[in-house]
């Protein structure tokens, strides 16, 4: 059966007065089946990926049997998001993210988190997004002018047991998105505002659990990140489960405090468990729906099963004729027409966008194959300075096997920008010592031309000789060995791909999740009419 919804108003709320005051319907000795439905990082992916993997027409195909199930059984489910909805694929970005939050409604969302990329458009988007879902986004955490500026938690009735679903966000949002957007709002330490409340949901409610976006960390170990999940669950008692999001994990652990980061689709999942609270996480973009299937009886809430779902992911195989194919890790899951329906005008229109001008350049931006993985180009410098630009860093380096394609002299359009980037990496930066700067350079400079991996820069000036840095200033100015210095790259490199040293997870590194196609779409509208010598490398960079 389907939640219904007890409505608390938010001005009621505040007063601690709203929605149902007791615990009314509830049936003591009576066993309840809960099902506990959820999903985290969707980041625009309303559409299958070109290996067909994920999107929301199969997902619903997945979601309506799961609750199908449960009903027939006579349990009751929830579905549940842990934010990110927004920032991921161009189709979505360039509206609004419009068939992602319809497409919710449509999937039967009953509340979600308020992700920090929510915020990475101005505050009237967000409003506009709300007024298109029929779920309310929570946060309990998030103020403005001294207000909260999402409901922060909602009570749901299954069948007499009380379900409160309490939403956080992550109080890193404020340095992770432009500070325009989030002028007045105020990002406070989530585990102080959960246990403020705690006492108030436990009054009211046999269950509470955390829909949230602040990230997973095993054994509460979040370096430079704010708090996350494990540290909330260690200090503050009450939660029965942790709906995650933001670290954009499968959490499956293979030992106390110890998390599975192998973790293969299909394979068993166990969710992290701190201080009575079950964690959980369904890593990212819809590949995953995670489910909970819990009973509940006279007040003990156990946990059955649980289980990460694949949506249709898919896995590299070898053929006999030594080819090789993708091939489902789980049975196939069909896609549900009607949803399928209603998502492909959306699909058409984003794509039909990607011939509209985005700006012009008076000459070519140098991105050939044949010149930009054995030197210098001007494509190289230009890419590397919209990274700098939008991640407000000191210096850029770029692999050259992720520019494909040249910029052309005239007009430039979306499409042009896609075949420079055509791979959805994300912007990274990460903040550490001029001394890690230096030997981050050094690794750099030893990438061989013709491949791949030989680096393209901006922001900085480099002698390099036989492959070893001689000179190397940031700025102009010499490297500080004890200062503190932001370089971006982009998330392959991040990754420790092509060989680079992997930086993903590191203290400092943040992964800032804008897609970087519309990172440099948004340069080069920003710069045109391009003046293309403005971006010849020159002698920044020289090698012998």
């Amino acid at each position: 059966m389907k939640a219904r919804i007890t409505t608390i108003g938010l001005s009621l709320l505040a007063l601690g007065i709203g929605g149902c005051s007791s615990l009314g319907g509830y049936q003591p000795d009576k066993t309840y089946r809960i099902t506990i439905l959820h999903t985290n990082d969707h980041h625009g992916r309303f559409w299958k990926n070109n290996d067909g993997e994920y999107g929301m027409a199969a997902r619903k195909t997945l979601i309506d049997g799961i609750r199908a199930e449960v009903k027939a059984q006579g349990g009751y489910s929830l579905l549940l998001d842990g934010g990110d909805v927004n920032t991921g694929v161009p189709e979505s970005d360039l509206q609004d993210a419009e068939p992602d939050f319809k497409g919710m409604n449509r999937l039967g969302y009953d509340a979600m988190a308020v992700g920090n990329h929510e915020f990475d458009k101005p505050l009237t988007v967000l409003q506009k997004q709300q007024r298109w879902i029929d779920f309310p986004m929570l946060a309990a955490n998030v103020y403005k002018d001294g207000r909260r500026l999402f409901q922060p938690y909602q009570v749901f009735n299954l069948g007499g047991v009380k379900v409160a679903v309490m939403g956080l966000t992550t109080d890193d949002t404020w340095k992770l998105v432009s500070p325009d957007n989030v002028k007045g709002v105020e990002f406070r330490k989530p585990a102080t505002e959960a246990a403020a409340l705690m006492p108030e949901l436990k009054a009211r409610a046999n269950i509470v659990i955390a829909a949230t976006h602040m990230g997973h960390y095993p054994d509460g170990a979040h370096g430079v990140n704010a708090a996350g999940d494990v540290e909330m669950a260690r200090a503050v008692k009450g939660f029965d489960l942790i709906v995650g999001g933001h670290s954009q994990n499968p959490v499956c652990m293979q030992a106390e405090n110890v998390r599975n980061d192998a973790y293969v689709p299909g394979q068993p999942c166990a969710p992290d468990r701190q201080n009575g609270a079950w964690i959980v996480q369904a890593h990212e973009w819809g590949k995953y729906v995670g489910r909970a299937d819990f009973e509940y009886r006279n007040g003990e809430l156990r946990l059955l099963k649980y289980q990460l779902l694949p949506v249709n992911l898919k896995q590299t195989v070898k053929r006999a004729d030594g080819g090789s194919q993708k091939v489902p890790y789980t049975a196939e899951i069909a896609e549900n027409p009607d949803m399928l329906g209603f998502l492909k005008p959306y699909q058409d229109k984003g794509q039909a966008a990607l011939s509209v001008e985005v700006g012009s350049s008076d000459g070519k931006l140098n991105g050939d194959r044949s010149e930009v993985r054995k030197q210098p180009t001007s494509l190289g410098v230009f890419t590397a300075m919209a990274m700098m630009d939008k991640a407000r860093a000191d210096f850029a380096v770029v692999n050259s096997g992720g520019i494909r394609d040249s910029l052309p002299a005239g007009r430039i359009s979306y499409k042009d920008v896609l075949k420079v980037f055509p791979f959805g990496s994300t912007l990274t930066f990460i903040d550490f010592s001029g001394k890690d700067a230096l030997d981050y350079l050094a690794a750099a400079a030893k990438m061989s031309a013709g491949a791949g991996a030989f680096a393209q820069f901006a922001g900085v000036q480099l002698l390099i000789e036989n492959g070893e840095v001689k000179q190397a200033r940031i700025g102009g100015q010499a490297i500080d060995p004890t200062r503190t210095y932001r370089m971006a790259i982009n998330s392959f490199m991040a990754a420790g791909g092509d060989g680079y040293p992997r930086l993903a997870g590191k203290p400092g590194f943040v992964d800032t999740g804008f897609v970087d196609a519309d990172m440099l779409k948004a340069y080069i509208t920003a710069q045109s009419p391009i003046r293309s010598s403005q971006f010849e490398p020159g002698d920044s960079v020289i090698r012998r």
